[in-house]
């Protein structure tokens, strides 16, 4: 459901307007209303403050990625004598100082990869023997295509033949320009011995960078944070200054907000003895600015982050969530339909439940009851790891096999529960429509759902309780009701003429649209054959593939039942989850009337390390 909100507009002095919004921040009930005309200078301190906050998250993470895995690291209390504004740009320093270490190492790796062909000698040497005539050139061609005749013609030495390039050296008169016909190649002035003990030292000097780094992190990682809450406070601080509007010359401060009706003890108490006018009133019919506070029972909570994948309600609609989450639940059952998958999820999601964080443990006891879900489910579709569990033959299974389903039933099965998600929807929608306008705009609503009743009553033989005449004349008052309903009644105080053509086409949209929307559901269906079908396929290769060796046919096979079902479970574990979203937000929203633009309800208040 959504949370019953309370409009109010505060009236304060200007004097007292920072101690006014500290104390309704210390509440932290108020959502204050958007307007973008406040305070001029309070736009520029609001980007200074926002482009601040981008650089101190940018390093937090980056100094968290520095830390992930070294549990060994012990962090730092916040630490109030540092500056946290100066900790990005020393980091900066040292990453730059990083990245031109990195640089120099990968150019000396080069120059040691292309001395290492060469061996390790004497520059010197080289010099001493030119300075008495002689010049050392270095070449490489490929193999085949060096000519034995450079030995006597320019003096080359063979240094390397790697099967694939000849790399040699000719020694010739100082000043000869002949050569021969190879690529000549220019070494680094430096020997081989030398370059590695450069690279090694500059390795040195990265792990001396990348030591501080960590030091770094240990140390004002915690600083950081608290630095950030504290911009990100003063951003929405700066954020409600641009929402307030000045009055009387500049004197008084008109702020509008949102509060829940059921958290206005609280809102009162940060009130008393304020220097300030406030009025509060429900919101009226019309106005769609009320911010939306989901409450819901624990059941329901669960599925609300599926509610905010799509969109939220409006202020004045009915909130969905505890109407789509039983068929959600039973929807990602089907779609997964292996009962043995499914308790691989129920058991991952209650042993990594209780390590993780208070603020995700919901979405692993979400997982929890998708995983029961998929084990009832998946019963009923008779398959156990992939083992169609209606054509084997143990005898403890017998009494299961009674609510097991075969292909044609669980096809039907599937239409089955898409006629009810359907018709559930209409009739959400039909109370949603009283509960907003009245029992007048809900009459087309309830025509077509006595039509699809009526319908269905004598379709299946119901008129054969009743004698024939009788039948007859109930079907006529039924199918006249619906009528005047649908083409008469669909618009309270407008032309019958035109009711009559809105009813005509939208007769037209909703027979189409009805037999669209329960052939959809056949996805239910089809999605859980198929990861049966793949489960039962990887068990065949594993037995068909692990060969007669003793012990080696067992690794083998577990092998690819590992691979095969961990496969399996991620791409049906997807697919069960990509399409009771798809049948939720377009099949039983639009049969529910669902507008959506809810606005989420985010109150004015101090921000801590959770949010």
């Amino acid at each position: 459901m959504v949370e019953k909100m309370k409009k109010y507009s505060f009236l304060i002095y200007h004097r007292t307007y920072n101690e006014f919004l500290e104390s309704i921040r210390q509440a932290g009930v108020v959502h204050i209303t958007e307007k973008q005309q406040g305070i001029p200078e309070d736009a520029v301190d609001l980007r200074n403050r926002l482009k601040t906050a981008g650089i101190l998250q940018s390093t937090i993470r980056i100094l968290q990625h520095k830390l992930s895995g070294r549990e060994e690291v012990c962090l730092q209390p916040v630490n109030p004598d540092v500056d946290p504004l100066q900790i990005p740009d020393v980091y900066e320093q040292l990453k730059a100082q990083q990245d031109a270490l990195t640089s120099r190492q990968q150019a000396l790796r080069k120059e040691i990869d292309r001395m290492s062909v060469w061996g390790d000698f004497d520059w010197d040497m080289l010099y001493r023997l030119k300075d008495a005539g002689w010049e050392l050139k270095f070449y490489s061609c490929r193999e085949r295509e060096f000519n034995a005749g450079w030995k006597d013609r320019f003096n080359a030495v063979e240094i390397a033949m790697t099967g694939v390039a000849a790399y040699f050296v000719t020694i010739m008169p100082a000043g000869e320009t002949e050569e021969p016909e190879a690529e000549r190649i220019r070494l680094p002035e430096q020997p081989l011995n030398r370059l590695q003990a450069m690279w090694q030292d500059t390795g040195v000097q990265l792990q001396d960078v990348e030591r501080q780094m960590l030091q770094m992190a240990a140390e004002h990682l915690n600083t950081l944070k608290e630095a950030l809450r504290r911009v990100n406070e003063d951003i929405d601080l700066s954020k409600v200054r641009l929402h307030a509007e000045k009055k009387a010359g500049d004197s008084l401060i008109l702020l509008e907000g949102w509060a829940p009706q059921a958290k206005e003890p609280e809102l009162l108490r940060a009130l008393e003895g304020q220097d300030v006018w406030y009025t509060g009133k429900e919101p009226d019919k019309d106005d769609a600015s009320a911010p939306v506070l989901l409450k819901n029972n624990r059941f329901a909570r669960l599925f609300e982050p599926i509610t905010a994948l799509y969109d939220l309600p409006n202020y004045h609609e009915l909130d969905l969530t505890p109407f789509f989450a039983p068929f959600f639940l039973m929807f990602f059952g089907l779609c997964l339909g292996d009962a043995g998958y499914g308790l691989l999820l129920l058991a991952a999601a209650v042993i990594l439940r209780r390590k993780m964080k208070p603020a995700m443990r919901p979405m692993f006891t979400l997982v929890a009851w998708l995983g029961a879900g998929t084990m009832v489910f998946g019963t009923v579709s008779g398959t156990f790891f992939g083992i169609p569990l209606l054509e084997v033959s143990w005898e403890w299974l017998t009494s299961f096999k009674k609510i097991m389903l075969d292909s044609n039933k669980l096809f039907n099965l599937a239409l089955i529960i898409g006629a009810v998600q359907i018709i559930f929807g209409m009739f959400v929608k039909a109370i949603g429509q009283i509960r907003r306008y009245g029992w007048a705009y809900s009459l087309e609503t309830w025509g077509w759902l006595l039509l699809i009743f009526g319908g269905a009553v004598f379709l299946t033989g119901g008129g054969q309780i009743l004698p024939p005449e009788v039948t007859r004349y109930a079907c006529y008052a039924v199918f006249g009701v619906a009528g005047i309903f649908i083409f008469l009644l669909n618009k309270p105080g407008r032309n019958p003429l035109i009711n009559i053509g809105a009813g005509l086409w939208n007769s037209y949209n909703m027979v189409t649209g009805l037999m669209g929307d329960l052939l959809s559901y056949i996805r239910l269906f089809a999605l859980g054959i198929s990861g049966s079908v793949m489960g039962l396929v990887f068990n065949q290769l594993a037995v068909n593939m692990s060969g007669d060796i003793p012990v080696v046919s067992w690794l083998v096979m577990l092998i690819i039942l590992l691979i095969g079902h961990s496969l399996n479970i991620f791409m049906s574990g997807l697919g069960a989850f990509v399409h009771p979203m798809r049948l939720t937000f377009v099949e039983f929203y639009k049969n529910a009337g669902f507008e959506g633009n809810g606005k989420k309800y985010k109150p004015f208040k101090r921000i801590t390390e959770e949010g």
